[in-house]
This record gives C-alpha cells, sequence and structure tokens, in this order.
C-alpha cells in the first residue's frame, strides 16, 4: 500500500501530467467529444485514475478475498476455476410441445441449465381461450394453461438432473406449484429439486406491469412460498429479485442496484414480519441483473451489488449465515440494446456484455439471439448465443482467474462510486417508508421514466451513438426473413387443447380444490400446499388465477 507521502506525489505527479503532457495535446488536437461519463448518470470519466483515486481503500474491508465477507469479489472460493457459471439459455416457444424440443435441442448443445419464457397470458393468469388471451397466446413464450403442458414441456427432461429458471412473477405459486407436481410425478424427492422462480412482483408495479393482484395479498404469497420451500424444496431458490426489467425498463446502473435491493429489502422484512427466521429464508434468495454495454461499469455494478447486500444483510438484518448474506445472481444479456437495423451487430453487443457479467462474476448467464428485436430466437440464433458463452468460458481466460480487474484504479473508484449513488438512492427510498410506498406514491415510477426520456432524447439528437441506428446506418438493409413466428393455427390448438383437458377432468376434484385454495386465502394456512392439489386435479391456471382473485381482487395501478 501506499503510505500518504506517496500518494501525495502520485497526485502532484498526476497533476504536472495532466497541465505539460495532456492538456498541451488536448489543446493542440482536441478530444472527440465534449464529456466522457459512465452510463450511471453523468459520473465525469476522468482521463487517467491513480491510486489516489483509491486511497481509502480497505482491502479487508472493501474487498476480501472470494468467498469471504464482503463477498466484492466473488461469492465462491473458487468462483469458475471449480465450475463455470451456468449457461442457462431463456427459452419458451409457442406451445408446450415446441418448448420441449427446444430444451431438448439447448441441452444437446451444451446448455447446463433450463430457463423458462412464459406468453403474456400465463404471466397475467388468464388460459388461452379467454378473451384476454386473444392474439397473444404463444407470442412471448410457451402457454401453460395446466399441469398437462407442464408435463409435456419436462418430457423425457429428470428434474433431478437439471435447474430450471421461471421467469414468472404475478402466478409463480402456481407454476412452482406445477413444476413440484411434475418433480412428484417423476419420483424426484423435493429436496432435489433445483432451480429459480422469479416472484418478484414488486418490480412488476413499476417496471414491468404484468401483476394481478394488489401488493399485501401479492407479498402474503410470496412469504407463503418462502416458508414452503424452506421446509420442503430447500434447494430452490425462492425468489430472482429483477434489476434485470428495471434497467430494461430505463434506469441507470445507480438506480438498478438501489431498486432492486430496495425490492430485496421489503421483501426480507415481509419474510420477518411474518414470522420467519431471516437466517431461514436469506439463503434462498437470488437476484437478476442486466448486462449492458459499458462493460467497465457493468463489473463495478456487480462488484457494488455483491458488496452492499451483505452491509444490507449483516447491519440491519443481524444475519449470522454467511449464505444469508451473499448476493447470487444471474444475468441476462440487454435485449433493449439490440437494434432491428444490422442484426448482425446484435451478436457482438451480447458478447462484450457477457464478458462483463463473466468478469463481473455472475453465477449463471442468458445471452441473447441477435434477432431478439424482431422476433423470438431463431434455432441458429440462439445457438450462436450459447456458443457466444462457451467461447467465453473456454477461449478467452476471462474465466482462469478471480475477479481478475480488482485492483483497477478505475473500476475500484467506480465501484466505490455506484455504492455511493445507490446507497444514496436507497436512502430516499427509506425515507419515503420503502420501496412499497415509493411505488406506491409514484416516486419510483417518475425516477426511471426521467432517466429513460434523457436517454432516448440523447439518442435523437446524436449524443449517444447507437452503431446502425444513429451513426454508421445502411440505408438500402435487407430486412431477414428467417424469423419465429407463432401463427394462428398453432394459438387455435392450444386453446382447443385447454377446453379439451376440462371435458376430460374430474370436475368435482376441481371444484373441491378450488373451493380449498379460496378458503385458504381467506384464512392465514400456507396456500401452496393447496396450489399442488388444485394443479394435480388439473385446474387451470386461469382457474387457479381467479379463484385467488375471487379472495384478493385485482391491482388496478398506481396514477402517476
Amino acid at each position: 500500500m501506499f503510505d500518504d507521502e506517496d500518494l501525495e506525489a502520485i497526485r502532484e505527479g498526476h497533476e504536472e501530467w495532466k497541465a505539460e503532457t495532456y492538456g498541451p495535446t488536448v489543446d493542440r488536437f482536441g478530444e472527440r467529444k465534449e464529456s466522457f461519463t459512465t452510463d450511471t448518470g453523468g459520473t465525469e470519466v476522468d482521463p487517467l485514475y491513480t491510486p489516489a483515486d483509491v486511497s481509502d481503500l480497505d482491502y479487508d474491508e472493501d474487498l476480501g478475498n472470494p468467498a469471504e465477507e464482503p463477498y466484492t469479489r466473488g461469492v465462491y472460493s473458487t468462483m469458475y476455476r471449480g465450475r463455470l457459471w451456468t449457461m442457462r439459455q431463456y427459452a419458451g416457444m409457442g406451445t408446450a410441445r415446441e418448448t420441449n424440443e427446444r430444451f431438448n435441442y439447448l441441452m444437446d448443445e451444451g446448455q447446463t441449465g433450463l430457463s423458462m419464457a412464459f406468453d403474456l397470458p400465463t404471466q397475467m393468469g388468464y388460459d388461452s381461450d379467454a378473451t384476454m388471451a386473444e392474439g397473444e397466446v404463444g407470442k412471448s413464450g410457451v402457454a401453460i394453461d395446466s399441469l398437462d403442458d407442464f408435463e409435456t414441456v419436462f418430457d423425457g427432461i429428470p428434474l433431478d438432473e437439471v435447474s430450471t429458471s421461471m421467469t414468472i412473477n404475478a402466478p409463480a405459486s402456481v407454476l412452482l406449484a406445477m413444476y413440484i407436481a411434475v418433480g412428484d410425478k417423476q419420483g424426484v424427492p423435493r429436496e432435489e429439486l433445483r432451480g429459480t422462480i422469479q416472484n418478484d412482483v414488486l418490480k412488476e408495479y413499476f417496471a414491468r406491469n404484468t401483476y394481478i393482484y394488489p401488493p399485501e395479498p401479492s407479498m402474503r404469497l410470496i412469504t407463503d412460498i418462502f416458508e414452503f420451500c424452506a421446509a420442503e424444496v430447500p434447494n430452490f431458490n425462492t425468489i430472482s429479485i429483477s434489476g434485470y426489467h428495471i434497467r430494461e425498463a430505463g434506469s441507470t446502473a445507480a438506480q438498478e442496484i438501489a431498486f432492486t435491493l430496495g425490492d430485496g429489502i421489503e421483501y426480507v422484512n415481509a419474510a420477518i414480519e411474518a414470522g420467519q427466521d431471516v437466517d431461514e429464508f436469506a439463503p434462498q434468495l437470488s437476484f437478476f441483473f442486466a448486462s449492458y454495454n459499458n462493460i467497465l461499469e457493468e463489473v463495478a455494478k456487480f462488484r457494488a451489488a455483491r458488496r452492499m447486500w451483505y452491509r444490507i444483510m449483516d447491519e440491519r438484518f443481524d444475519a449470522e449465515k454467511d449464505a444469508s448474506k451473499q448476493l447470487k445472481f444471474h444475468t441476462q444479456t440487454a435485449g433493449s440494446t439490440l437494434t432491428a437495423q444490422q442484426i448482425e451487430n446484435n451478436v457482438v453487443r451480447v458478447a462484450y456484455q457477457a464478458l462483463a457479467a463473466v468478469l463481473g462474476g455472475t453465477q449463471s448467464l442468458h445471452t441473447n439471439g441477435k434477432d431478439e428485436a424482431l422476433s423470438l430466437p431463431t434455432e441458429e440464433s440462439v445457438r450462436t448465443a450459447l456458443r457466444t458463452q462457451q467461447i467465453l468460458a473456454h477461449e478467452s481466460g476471462a474465466a482462469d482467474t478471480i475477479d481478475p480487474l480488482a485492483g483497477s484504479y478505475y473500476v475500484e473508484a467506480l465501484t466505490d462510486e455506484l455504492e455511493e449513488r445507490a446507497f444514496d438512492i436507497l436512502n430516499e427510498v427509506d425515507e419515503r417508508g420503502g420501496m412499497s410506498k415509493a411505488v406506491e406514491s409514484g416516486w419510483v415510477q417518475r425516477q426511471i421514466q426521467d432517466t429513460a426520456f434523457e436517454r432516448q432524447r440523447e439518442i435523437e439528437e446524436g449524443e449517444r451513438v447507437i452503431v446502425g441506428v444513429n451513426e454508421h446506418r445502411v440505408d438500402d438493409e435487407e430486412k431477414s426473413e428467417d424469423i419465429e413466428e407463432v401463427s394462428e393455427e398453432e394459438q387455435q390448438r392450444q386453446r382447443e387443447t385447454v377446453k379439451q383437458l376440462r371435458a376430460d377432468r374430474d370436475d368435482a376434484a376441481v371444484e373441491a380444490a378450488l373451493d380449498d385454495l379460496r378458503a385458504a386465502c381467506e384464512g392465514d394456512e400456507n396456500v401452496m400446499p393447496y396450489l399442488v392439489t388444485a394443479v394435480k386435479a388439473y385446474a387451470t391456471t386461469g382457474e387457479i388465477c381467479d379463484a385467488m382473485r375471487d379472495v384478493f381482487g385485482e391491482y388496478r395501478g398506481a396514477t402517476i
């Protein structure tokens, strides 16, 4: 380490360099733009960073070793030297059978974990033949109307050999019940089921809008899942607290950290208020972040988030288990950065974003297909996306050492800057009564909308270059015809399938299960056992969600 005299000499040398070397060069030749800033809300990037910029850094307090507090350098001691991150490509193809085929294809190509995308009706708790589902069946992912569809999705895929992530929120309890039921039918002990369910409803109210129930019963369902899984499905991550959708809605990196961890704080508070011990459920919490184009800022973001969560769990909640204080996260490359123009450029964007996630220490990763600005990805584009991860893992050297950018004066300074900015935002959230109240008032939404508006202005005025969109355009570009589409015939087949299911099942068993579920919702029993019973009776997603709507009502959204 440098002593005070060394640091003062470095500062003086830095100032001399700026005045005598850098400054005259800039005066003569200029710089390529007026200012250099991060994506974090205009933090000015200096031309050169030195030890003086990280003079307050304490290795043990601020960095530590991997798997040691404060986990800045990673949550596992060996990281990728022991096991690579899980390569978890996001997939959901119209029908259950198509999704099963895509899953098997990806596993044959070397994918190491499954990740499920659901169509909009499923996300909103509607069956495919509901009026509200018209035109949307299978469009953004797989349509899941009942346990029968789930059994088809996982036909031939043993659940004790795979880890499955499900991006589902408002009806998360229903889809988790279906996954457990499939495992039961396969004879897999529940403690051997592994995966993650997103189950992050709070961010839906301000970033994504696929909510069903009001906040209070939604939080009750989440804490019921925490309690049930801690007892019965201990290796399944009960929530993936999602910064991804917050960032995709337009936030800065600092806002992504702050609002994501703010949601996490709210969930921990809710579980504790429900009588649960923090060290019983906290190890099953997981997180989900986006990875954007500014590589070094994204690396710093992941490192700052780990350190912040450790401090929150240690200081605010007095957690004792190491696992309760470790922020484990999945990363997805940024869908909103993909362009419909010159889609081959998206391969490069995805590769750099994936590199940032790996350098930042992600536990699992999804790389987007190049054509996702146009449609669901084709088989060819998902193979290229998966190969991107495999090349990164085996050819780039990025996985050979742990936290390779640690000690970079710039990265460490940026990690500190992001942590400070994110804690400032969290402090304001606390002053507003926590995330739920900050969302109900519309304050969180306004922060993100203001950022998104400013970013779009920068793009339209050419201050922010998007290659192929506002610079380096190809005016006569030919559009690709090879895109995935869900036909009206496929949608109609799915509607007919759910109607046939209703005709063939035991209606009395369904009605009894739904009546019991309503009673559990009206009382204070854990609803998960009743949901498992209902899905095993082949009650549909829409019927189950409607039964809970009868008790909980529907949320109509805040006016901003």
